[in-house]
């Protein structure tokens, strides 16, 4: 099992990264929170990685913090809750929110994750208050969860992290042209925020 990477970011997407490990460039799927806090293509950087093996394939998941991981490994063991709706939760909602959420068993916070509807909030709730009771992001990260430093990247990068998180393409498209239309220069990490308002509003 891979447990950690260290290589060359030689491709960067909302969603995924390849990042280059000698002659191996491996696939790792992310969520938005890690996304926005990697360097650019062409840098070194390092992740935290669960090793998803089903009976056709294996797939990787990577995060810049140990706590995101831990929340990661969490979700999937929720009932009915696999890696990719795992991964979608965690870019609807930081860690701190997240766990926040939980503990004050707030089921309309959870809710607003895209894929996740009352049921799922509550199930989420039922099965990690015990494990998440206490838990801070502050005090279970060393030296707490790194900043966000959003980029500037083009509308269309916007659209794909908006369609990762399971909104269809024309909605994502019109939430953030509805957003760019009067927030010209926005970074991306704020277009994907207001668009998802837009969307919410």
């Amino acid at each position: 099992m891979i447990a950690w990477l260290n290589g060359i970011i030689r491709e960067k997407h909302p969603g995924y990264i390849v990042l280059r490990i000698g002659d191996v460039g491996y696939l790792i799927n992310i969520s938005l929170s890690t996304f926005y806090s990697l360097p650019e293509k062409g840098d070194t950087t390092e992740l935290h990685i669960h090793t998803y093996v089903k009976e056709d394939a294996i797939s990787l998941f990577g995060f810049a913090t140990n706590l995101e991981l831990k929340l990661f490994n969490l979700l999937i063991g929720v009932n009915k809750i696999g890696p990719k709706l795992a991964i979608t939760i965690l870019s609807g909602l930081k860690s701190e929110e997240l766990i926040d959420a939980v503990n004050k068993r707030n089921v309309l916070k959870l809710s607003s994750a895209p894929g996740v509807g009352k049921k799922t909030a509550e199930r989420i709730i039922m099965e990690l208050s015990d494990k998440l009771s206490g838990l801070s992001a502050t005090t279970s990260e060393v030296g707490g969860e790194i900043s966000v430093v959003p980029v500037s990247m083009p509308d269309s990068d916007a659209v794909d992290a908006l369609m990762a998180l399971g909104y269809k393409k024309q909605e994502a498209q019109r939430a953030v042209n509805s957003y760019s239309l009067q927030n010209a220069n926005s970074s991306l990490e704020d277009i994907i925020k207001g668009a998802l308002l837009v969307i919410s509003g």
